[in-house]
């Protein structure tokens, strides 16, 4: 096994005392370290980086770090420890920033349809924040609708998925024609038709409700981490950023 690189290191490092921690204390870190919908009372705008370190199982945290392992590692040694340190915040910060635009979109459609019919905002979100909701609202949204705007309020987000999309993203574009061995497909596949496959079915995913990779998954955070990667890509190929190392 290859040495670790320095960034790798320490991101496998803290996302494990992040994962023990949360084993000890459960609750009180999802509260304080999830991404929030920002009307949410737990959010905090530290949740935006906070929540790259939290997972919601073993098989989660496993994956995630595994893929940082294998798909970072050639990034960083091309790279330096400091431009994948950026790039890494960057994409997860993007993921994060794409996953809470789109559950403002739903909370605003189901907030609109609530008052629409005569009850007021403000006796909606003191329901809400009571962790609570009206079996009545089902009656005035279609439940697709009403779904999608507890969902955003009340379900926060946790993973580095989002940044490791971006790093995903990074590998293909540098190493398109480096094939992959994957459980469960028994003959390798090349980076450049994978990954953008992967990609292709988180979107999917999102925009139709109909998960193809399990659920409870921030779909639109891991297209956000994708797009957000590939825009940092194409701008450092395009001015010829990307071959500079920052140590």
């Amino acid at each position: 096994m290859a040495r670790l690189t320095d960034a790798i290191k320490h991101l496998l490092i803290v996302n494990i005392l992040f994962f023990v921690a949360t084993e000890l204390y459960g609750d009180q870190m999802y509260q304080w370290f999830s991404l929030w919908f920002p009307k949410n009372e737990n959010f905090e705008l530290w949740q935006l980086v906070s929540h790259m370190f939290m997972h919601g199982g073993l098989m989660h945290v496993g994956f995630n770090m595994y893929a940082l392992w294998a798909f970072g590692t050639p990034l960083e040694r091309m790279w330096g420890r400091n431009k994948f340190f950026f790039f890494y915040f960057s994409a997860g910060l993007g993921a994060a920033l794409i996953h809470t635009g789109v559950n403002y979109f739903y909370f605003t459609q189901g907030m609109d349809a609530l008052v629409s019919s005569g009850i007021s905002e403000t006796e909606i979100l003191k329901v809400l924040a009571n962790g609570q909701y009206n079996t009545d609202w089902y009656s005035i949204a279609s439940k697709n609708t009403i779904d999608n705007f507890l969902g955003s309020y009340n379900t926060p987000a946790v993973g580095a998925s989002g940044a490791i999309y971006g790093v995903l993203v990074a590998f293909g574009m540098s190493y398109p024609n480096s094939e992959l061995f994957l459980m469960f497909i028994p003959v390798p596949v090349k980076a450049k038709y994978f990954i953008p496959v992967l990609i292709g079915l988180d979107l999917f995913s999102g925009v139709t409700g109909f998960s193809l990779l399990g659920g409870g998954i921030a779909h639109f955070a891991h297209v956000g981490g994708a797009l957000f990667g590939f825009i940092m890509m194409w701008y450092w190929k395009k001015n010829q950023f990307n071959g500079n190392r920052w140590n």
